[in-house]
């Protein structure tokens, strides 16, 4: 199988939440999906999985086809533009398209990988997350950094959060090697986007974000039996 069809649910649910004090727009579609089994089967016959290396994710991706990745953006294109206000001059364009499977044991994480992480600080950079396997699995929180009250890095916050994350682990040491569950010292978990499959999520990539990962469910390599998600990242510009 080379490629796939998927249609997409005329009668899907939408809606868009504003989360956090910055009360940034993250949109929620609910059976997203007519039948998202053979978006499912492909991933489990024809993918090669390894290390993503563009990012600290941790596990194993592969990439998503085509044709699946065309009929969502068509789906949600227009969507979008209205809820992140996009100028109209600015064009979208993919950056990454990829399976992910969460796979990395705590006792392997790197101290990048036990805190919140943000994908890009550019202001147009979304990120859009397909919960594909049944199962209840791990949801995506959104953290808030305690020290600068900052919920989004945007580039103009870049530095100051970099800085003030490293005053912090100078003051009261590296984070705990484990993958972060909610709130601590450092981030505050303010929204659970809950884990439901056939629901699609976006949001800005510059959002402060983790899977909430339980290491005796979450981890698995397995396509068909592990946290099987379709990312799809991407710049307006």
């Amino acid at each position: 199988m080379s490629d796939i069809a998927i249609q997409v649910n005329p009668k899907a649910s939408l809606q868009v939440l504003n989360v956090g004090n910055e009360k940034t727009p993250v949109l929620v579609i609910d059976n997203f999906a007519v039948d998202t089994s053979e978006v499912i089967e492909y991933a489990c016959s024809d993918v090669d999985y390894g290390p993503d290396s563009t990012s600290a994710y941790p596990g194993i991706r592969g990439s998503l086809p085509r044709s699946y990745v065309r009929a969502v953006l068509n789906r949600i294109y227009r969507s979008l533009f209205q809820v992140y206000d996009v100028p109209a001059g600015l064009g979208m364009k993919t950056v990454n398209t990829v399976y992910s499977l969460i796979a990395t044991p705590e006792h392997e994480l790197s101290s990048a990988q036990c805190v919140p992480h943000f994908d890009s600080n550019g202001a147009y950079y979304l990120a859009v997350l397909h919960y594909l396997n049944p199962g209840s699995f791990c949801d995506t929180g959104l953290f808030r950094h305690r020290p600068t009250g900052y919920e989004k890095i945007l580039e103009n916050r870049r530095e100051a959060f970099f800085a003030s994350s490293r005053d912090f682990v100078e003051a009261n040491g590296p984070p705990k090697q484990a993958y972060l569950k909610g709130s601590d010292d450092h981030f505050e978990l303010y929204e659970q986007i809950e884990y439901k499959p056939n629901r699609l999520v976006a949001y800005p990539g510059c959002l402060l974000h983790s899977g909430l990962v339980d290491p005796t469910v979450d981890i698995n390599p397995d396509p068909r039996t592990g946290r099987l998600t379709a990312n799809i990242f991407v710049n307006f510009s």
